[in-house]
């Protein structure tokens, strides 16, 4: 598939993904969650801060019962892995016996993603699955798979629709590759 890009000459960015093209990856994806999880109840474990504004679209248009819960974690410097994560914010909520739909805003190195994989585990969740937005596998360190993917993207550092440099950028309405 060609990447149709947008140059934004002001920020250095080449638009990637149309609010157009994100709209639509979500609706596709609340649908396969939707009937994944028909007859269920649903917890969604959001990760902060990126997956929030993915996270607020998707649960909208999940057509099941669920509830929601925030964690955030931390192992990025800039434009890079720390290679380190650590739990910032924990769950306010038990997992213990629910099925628990982790959602992330994009699969990198992976680092983080097992990490908090292996802390919930060990909370003994009915089921753990995981949604993204973003599945990056050129950096991938660990193997980690998302049940549910939006877009396999190729590479470069993504900003806006909840992606960051430095806390800057979430709130663009499209993705951009920084350049």
């Amino acid at each position: 598939m060609k990447r149709v890009y947008k140059m934004d000459e002001d920020m250095g960015r080449l638009l990637l993904y149309s609010q157009k093209r994100i709209a639509d990856e979500v609706q596709r994806l609340a649908g396969e969650i939707s009937a994944s999880y028909a007859g269920e109840d649903l917890l969604l474990v959001v990760v902060l801060k990126g997956a929030f504004f993915f996270a607020a679209d998707l649960a909208r248009q999940i057509r099941l019962p669920l509830a929601i819960d925030f964690i955030e974690l931390s192992s990025y410097n800039g434009t890079e892995s720390s290679g380190s994560v650590t739990i910032t914010k924990d769950l306010e909520t038990s997992i213990a016996g629910r099925h628990v739909l982790v959602v992330e805003d994009i699969i990198d190195t992976g680092l983080t993603l097992a990490f908090l994989l292996d802390r919930l585990r060990e909370r003994s969740p009915k089921s753990l699955r995981v949604c993204t937005l973003i599945d990056k596998q050129e950096r991938r360190r660990v193997e980690v798979a998302a049940d549910y993917v939006g877009i396999a993207c190729e590479g470069g550092f993504l900003v806006g629709y909840g992606l960051d440099l430095d806390e800057k950028l979430r709130e663009l309405p499209e993705i951009y590759e920084f350049i």
